[in-house]
């Protein structure tokens, strides 16, 4: 069974923000978690994973915020 594609990469985290109009510090409360770990999102440095990954899918659809293409990960397998 092929793996899903993480959802959220650098950009789409960057969108999000800026369609509910966050700073990025302001999202990181939101999210309760550090300014910092979401300019790292932003960056490509980590991509937000767990909990974190689940709670940017909940805000975004509660937002009307189209997110990821749901196709599944074809690079091999989990590293």
């Amino acid at each position: 069974m092929p793996r899903r594609k993480p959802v959220w990469d650098a950009d789409g985290v960057r969108a999000l923000r800026r369609h509910l109009n966050l700073t990025q510090a302001e999202m990181a409360r939101e999210l309760g978690t550090r300014q910092q770990t979401v300019s790292e999102w932003e960056t490509g440095m980590y991509r937000p994973r767990g909990i974190s990954e689940r709670l940017l899918s909940l805000i975004a659809e509660r937002a009307g915020f189209e997110y990821g293409d749901g196709k599944p990960d074809e690079s091999g397998p989990a590293s």
